[in-house]
């Protein structure tokens, strides 16, 4: 069995699909592994590395791929007017990586088009026996703590409280919006640093996790909210709870230096959660980061890949693929992903690959397979196994 990972070319992605210690245990499941020259350089990790623990290091794209029975990327194939990934790849061979599928259909048709199955890792289904494959989670604590650092850097104060003999620095006030993995890695590392830190959900579920980590829970008096979905998710509201909310958090903002908005819905827009009025009202210098900027923002004026600064002197930023900012450490977390969820396929005893379309984590994750959409909500019809 071939494996092969190509370099990624998707614009600023510093990620590899694999690691040294990730390619010496895909070598133990039989696989021969063959990686691109380059594939890991920017996040540190040199080709002999590679070679030191068993891979074959291949010259280019196409060399890479040839013949491969499974393709470990971390974003989607390029298909356009200049290149095409698809292309390269045999009938057959099996793409893992974040896909993209709610807002790349075009690319789940040619995927089955091209005859390849098709496996998009962001839709992972939150169960015990999937965690350790669940790249969502791993990826956005990595957000959620370098979000924190961003802002710092834009801040023009401190987090913590200084005493000193020229006076006292009070400590920055830090809103978090939206309390899953990657907001409560954002309390805990702002809690860490030294700054007051209060958080807003609208799953009240998550406020015992909020306080463990040393912040206060921002509540909305409603009765009949309950803003969770049987997966875990935030559900989209009422719109009498979004106006209750939107009065709390107007109030709240006001006193506030820093936000970081994290909130998504599955399948979704982001939700727009801080108005421009509340924005308006915000104090100068203040600091917004819009950790849902690439599914359209939680913050109105957001731009992606931009930082806005507001008449009334709010910088907003939208940071682009925030987790390939710490590529060395995100690699490492997605590869042991991609490990655990290839391992669950592979029978070492007979050295063959087989995906079972009746498990419900291969199920929920396969887009396509045999020429044909097969996942049911992007389409597609379930297969049986094979």
């Amino acid at each position: 069995m071939k494996l092969a990972v190509p370099k990624e070319i998707w614009p600023g992605e510093k990620r590899v699909a694999v690691t040294p210690d990730t390619v010496k245990k895909l070598i133990g499941l039989g696989f021969d592994v063959a990686i691109e020259a380059g594939a890991g350089t920017d996040a540190a990790i040199p080709d002999d590395r590679f070679a030191d623990a068993g891979a074959t290091i291949a010259k280019a794209m196409k060399t890479t791929v040839k013949d491969a029975d499974v393709i470990l990327k971390v974003r989607p194939p390029v298909v356009d007017g200049k290149t095409d990934e698809l292309a390269a790849y045999k009938k057959g061979a099996a793409v893992i990586a974040l896909l993209d599928p709610y807002d790349r259909k075009d690319l789940i048709e040619k995927m089955a088009a091209a005859g390849v199955s098709s496996f998009a890792m962001e839709l992972m289904p939150r169960i015990s026996r999937a965690q350790s494959m669940d790249v969502l989670s791993s990826q956005s604590n990595l957000a959620g703590y370098r979000a924190v650092l961003d802002a710092a850097h834009e801040f023009g104060r401190i987090y913590p409280m200084m005493m000193t003999a020229a006076g006292t620095l009070p400590p920055a006030r830090i809103v978090v919006v939206g309390a899953g993995v990657a907001g409560l890695q954002a309390i805990a590392t702002a809690k860490r640093l030294g700054a007051v830190v209060s958080a807003f959900d609208v799953r009240p579920a998550v406020k015992e996790q909020v306080q463990s980590l040393g912040g206060t829970f921002i509540e909305v008096e409603d009765d009949a909210a309950d803003g969770e979905t049987a997966g875990g998710y935030a559900k989209e509201m009422s719109d009498e709870y979004k106006a209750k909310q939107a009065a709390k958090l107007k109030e709240v903002l006001a006193k506030t230096d820093i936000v970081i908005t994290t909130a998504l819905i599955p399948g979704r827009p982001a939700p727009e959660i801080v108005t421009a009025d509340m924005v308006a009202g915000m104090k100068p210098g203040s600091v917004i980061i819009d950790l849902a900027a690439e599914r359209g923002g939680n913050v109105a004026g957001a731009k992606l890949g931009e930082t806005v600064v507001t008449a009334n002197g709010v910088k907003i930023i939208g940071p682009e693929n925030i987790t390939s900012s710490v590529a060395t450490d995100a690699t490492a977390m997605y590869a042991k992903n991609l490990l655990n969820f290839i391992t669950l396929s592979v029978d070492k005893e007979k050295g063959a690959l087989a995906f079972n379309a009746e498990d419900q984590i291969i199920a929920e994750t396969m887009l396509t397979r045999d020429g044909k959409v097969v996942h049911p909500k992007f389409g597609g019809e379930e297969v049986a196994n094979g």
